[in-house]
C-alpha cells in the first residue's frame, strides 16, 4: 500500500478494512471473521484512487474528430459547431464513455464543466463514480441565463446525491468568455451555494493578451481585482500562461491548479511553472482535459507528462520527483476540489475510493523503486481493480458497474450523429 500521506514515501505490507463506504481499518492479519469479501493484492499496489481535476467527460465522443489545430481554430472551426448538434442523450453516453475509460485507468473522481448537467450527473451516479459537477457558464451570446438557470437548477438537484458522491461548482468558463459583471454575479451564486468555482485560466497566449488588450491587466490580475481568490475555493484549470506577479497574487488562495500537461501540450499552449507554482506553497493537480483535445484520459500519461516536461523545462532531472507527481494526482487532487476530508490518501475514517495496480509484469520489472515504475513506467490498462465508495466497481479488469459494450455501442452512435449530423456509421 502506498497511502499517500506522507511528504516522502511510505511503502506498507498492510490489510484494509472496509465497512459501507469508508476504511475502518489498517493494520496487519485484520481477521477475517464476518467479512464478506476478501480482495488478495498480492502482486499488486494499492493507491487512493487518482483525481482527475478537470474534464469535459462528454467531450469523448470528440476524441480523434479535430487535430492539429491551434485552440480557437480547433473550438471556432470545429468543436462549437459540433456542439451545438449535441443533445442530452449524447452527453450521456458521452459521459458514461468517459466514465469507463477512467475507471479502467484508474481514476475514481473528476471534476467535470459541460453542458446538459443532469445527464453528466445521472451518468456519474450510475457509473458509480464520484464527481466535483458544474455548468460551464459562457456569456458571448443571449444564452448566459439560461445557463445560470441551469447552474442553479444542477446545485439544488444533485449537490450531495448519489450517497453523496456527487458534488457541484459554480462554473464560469473563461475571464475572456465572463465579463465583470457576470462574473460578480457568478461570485455571489457561489457564495450562496457555498460552493467552489472552476475556471479555465491563462490557457493560451491569445487569451493573456485579449485580457490586456479589454482591461490592461493579466487574466489572474483581473480576477483576482473582481475579489475571486478573497474567499472563495478555486479551482483554476490550466494556469499555462502565468508571470512571477500572476503567482504572487495566487500564493495563499484556497484551492488549487488543475495542470492538463497531455491538452496542453497537443494544442501547443505552452508548459506551466509547476515546479515555481509548488515553491510558493500553490496546489497544483493534474487533469486530462476532455478526450477532444487530450486524446487520453488516462492519468498515467498525464503524469508522465507532468515529470518530463518540468524537468525539461527546468534542465533539472531533480525538479520534480516521481511521488511528488504521484501526489498531485491523488492528495493534491483532493485538495484542489476540496474534498481532502473524503479521498485522498489511504486513511482510517475516510472513503474507500482505492485502486490495485498490477506490477507483475514485464514493464514493472525489476521492483527497485515502486514510485518510479508507477509514474514513468506503469500506464492504465495495469489497473485490476477499482473500488468506489466502498464499491467494486472494476475487478480483473471487468467493468461491473455498467455494460461496456452497450456504452461503446450507444457512444459511438451518438458521436455519429452529434459530428457528422446523420445516423450513419464512421469507416472503420
Amino acid at each position: 500500500m502506498l497511502p499517500m500521506t506522507t511528504d516522502v514515501p511510505r511503502i506498507q505490507t498492510v490489510d484494509i478494512l472496509i465497512e459501507g463506504s469508508t476504511i475502518t481499518n489498517i493494520g496487519e492479519n485484520l481477521p477475517e471473521e464476518g467479512v464478506d469479501v476478501i480482495i488478495d493484492a498480492v502482486g499488486k499496489v494499492v493507491l487512493p484512487g487518482f483525481i482527475n481535476c478537470h474534464n469535459h467527460g462528454a467531450m469523448s465522443l470528440f476524441r480523434g474528430y479535430s487535430l492539429d489545430l491551434r485552440l480557437m481554430e480547433w473550438l471556432s472551426q470545429k468543436i462549437w459547431p459540433a456542439e451545438e448538434r449535441l443533445d442530452a442523450d449524447a452527453v450521456y453516453w458521452g459521459t458514461m464513455l468517459a466514465a469507463a475509460e477512467m475507471i479502467k485507468s484508474g481514476t475514481t473522481t473528476f471534476a467535470d464543466m459541460y453542458f446538459f448537467m443532469d445527464e453528466v450527473a445521472q451518468a456519474v451516479k450510475d457509473s458509480g463514480m464520484r464527481a466535483a459537477l458544474c455548468q460551464g457558464l459562457l456569456f458571448i451570446d443571449d444564452q448566459g441565463e439560461r445557463r445560470l438557470q441551469s447552474a442553479q437548477k444542477l446545485f439544488e438537484n444533485w449537490q450531495g446525491k448519489a450517497d453523496g458522491r456527487i458534488t457541484t461548482m459554480v462554473g464560469p468558463h473563461a475571464p475572456h468568455t465572463c465579463p465583470p459583471d457576470k462574473l460578480k454575479e457568478v461570485m455571489d451564486m457561489a457564495r450562496c451555494f457555498d460552493c467552489p468555482i472552476h475556471i479555465h485560466l491563462a490557457e493560451t497566449v491569445e487569451e493573456v493578451e485579449h485580457i490586456f488588450h479589454h482591461y490592461g491587466k493579466s487574466p489572474v490580475k483581473y480576477l483576482y481585482d473582481l475579489g475571486m481568490f478573497e474567499d472563495h475555493h478555486c479551482l483554476l484549470a490550466h494556469a499555462v500562461n502565468v508571470s512571477r506577479d500572476d503567482m504572487y497574487l495566487l500564493r495563499g488562495f484556497r484551492g488549487g491548479i488543475s495542470h492538463n500537461p497531455v491538452s496542453n501540450q497537443k494544442l501547443g499552449c505552452g508548459v506551466a511553472p509547476v515546479v515555481e507554482l509548488r515553491k510558493m506553497g500553490i496546489t497544483v493537480a493534474l487533469g486530462t482535459d476532455g478526450a477532444g483535445s487530450a486524446s487520453t484520459l488516462d492519468m498515467f500519461e498525464e503524469i508522465k507528462a507532468t515529470a518530463w516536461m518540468q524537468k525539461n523545462r527546468a534542465a533539472d532531472p531533480t525538479a520534480i520527483k516521481a511521488y511528488d507527481v504521484l501526489r498531485m494526482a491523488t492528495i493534491e487532487g483532493a485538495k484542489a476540489l476540496g474534498l481532502e476530508q473524503e479521498v485522498g490518501t489511504i486513511e482510517v475514517g475516510k472513503r474507500a475510493d482505492l485502486i490495485l495496480v498490477d506490477v507483475e509484469k514485464p514493464h514493472l520489472y525489476p521492483r527497485t523503486d515502486i514510485c518510479a515504475l508507477l509514474a514513468y513506467s506503469a500506464n492504465g490498462a495495469d489497473v485490476d481493480t477499482v473500488i468506489i465508495h466502498g464499491q467494486v466497481v472494476m475487478e480483473q479488469r471487468r467493468l461491473r458497474c455498467m455494460d461496456e459494450k452497450e456504452v461503446l455501442r450507444k457512444a459511438q452512435r451518438a458521436a455519429c450523429r452529434v459530428i457528422l449530423g446523420q445516423q450513419s456509421e464512421f469507416p472503420i
